[in-house]
């Protein structure tokens, strides 16, 4: 069995933080969106190899936090694109990956910004079983948040009816970018795409699959977030902090208070400031500030400014 993990995305909703760093490096904890995806896949013996795809513009990061890494199943495919107006696609991004690697095996499919809370090894004992493709699936208990994602309809645990992004979602469980497929359901992929199919969202794809054979979707209710914008990832850090704070042993604070779910990096120096869930890369120095639900980038300095849901760019100065 291989993998894919799909990487390829610009995440321009997540700009600055994300302009010059794929959003799968943004930190939770003590590691990585990514590398959480990483380890469970890398602790499966049923999968072999790890293919991350990517774009060109972060193909050498990826090589590089990769080689810098525990993990010995992923390498990097490259798409063949370096801006958003040039992607394929996810569908026609994964087809082309499955083509050009020469994949011929069952294939366990995830998102790379997809935060799951199960593990991904019970998730393929589940596609083991069922011996078709599979989708996993999550209630996200908010009618217009399912607006944005693949509605799924069951019978027990096969999809009767899939609906991408529906306007009027007749209810909330959702299909969260994490997919396996069969070794006969690869050449689908090209199938789909000949027939003039939106190539951009894999649930159109599994909405296609699914009225042509059975597809089935494994259910859980932990926890899942899916980082695309400032709001989602800042929810993802205060779950996995769970009301507690993180705080690298180099960070210098005199006179400041780190309240629930703030993240705060190496090298950092906050000096009467007042913290919360709240997010601060390295190098950067907060001073006489309230900071609450923002995030702010690398060797930024800021003073005498009280933020609430900003987004600061890398290298800004504010005072």
């Amino acid at each position: 069995m291989e993998a894919v993990v799909l990487a390829g995305g610009y995440a321009t909703r997540l700009w600055p933080i994300t302009k010059h760093r794929p959003k799968m490096f943004l930190p939770i904890g003590e590691t990585t969106v990514i590398d959480r995806i990483f380890a469970d896949l890398e602790a499966d013996d049923r999968i072999d190899t790890v293919y991350v795809s990517t774009n060109e513009r972060f193909a050498e990061d990826f090589e590089t936090h990769l080689a810098e890494s525990r993990f010995e199943k992923p390498q990097v495919s490259v798409e063949d694109t370096s801006e958003e107006d040039e992607k394929f696609g996810v569908v026609g991004a994964l087809a082309q990956l499955v083509d050009r690697e020469e994949v011929d095996d069952d294939l366990v499919v995830i998102a790379g910004d997809n935060l799951i809370s199960f593990d991904v090894s019970d998730f393929v004992d589940f596609f083991e079983t069922k011996k078709s493709p599979i989708l996993a699936a999550y209630d996200v208990e908010s009618r217009e948040q399912a607006k944005s994602y693949g509605l799924v309809t069951l019978d027990g645990d096969r999809v009767v009816d899939f609906q991408e992004k529906p306007e009027d979602p007749k209810s909330t469980l959702v299909s969260i970018a994490c997919y396996a497929f069969t070794r006969d359901t690869l050449p689908a992929l090209t199938n789909y795409l000949n027939g003039d199919n939106n190539p951009d969202e894999p649930g159109w794809f599994v909405q296609w699959l699914q009225s042509r054979r059975d597809v089935y979707a494994y259910t859980f209710e932990e926890a899942w977030f899916d980082i695309g914008t400032p709001e989602s990832y800042l929810d993802a850090v205060a779950w996995y902090l769970n009301g507690d704070s993180y705080v690298a042993e180099s960070a210098t604070l005199k006179d400041a208070t780190v309240g629930g779910n703030v993240h705060v990096m190496d090298n950092v120096t906050l000096q009467n400031a007042d913290l919360n869930k709240t997010v601060v890369f390295e190098d950067a120095m907060v001073r006489d500030c309230e900071v609450c639900e923002s995030i702010i980038d690398e060797e930024t300095h800021i003073e005498s400014m009280d933020l609430a849901g900003a987004v600061i760019g890398a290298h800004t100065r504010i005072d």
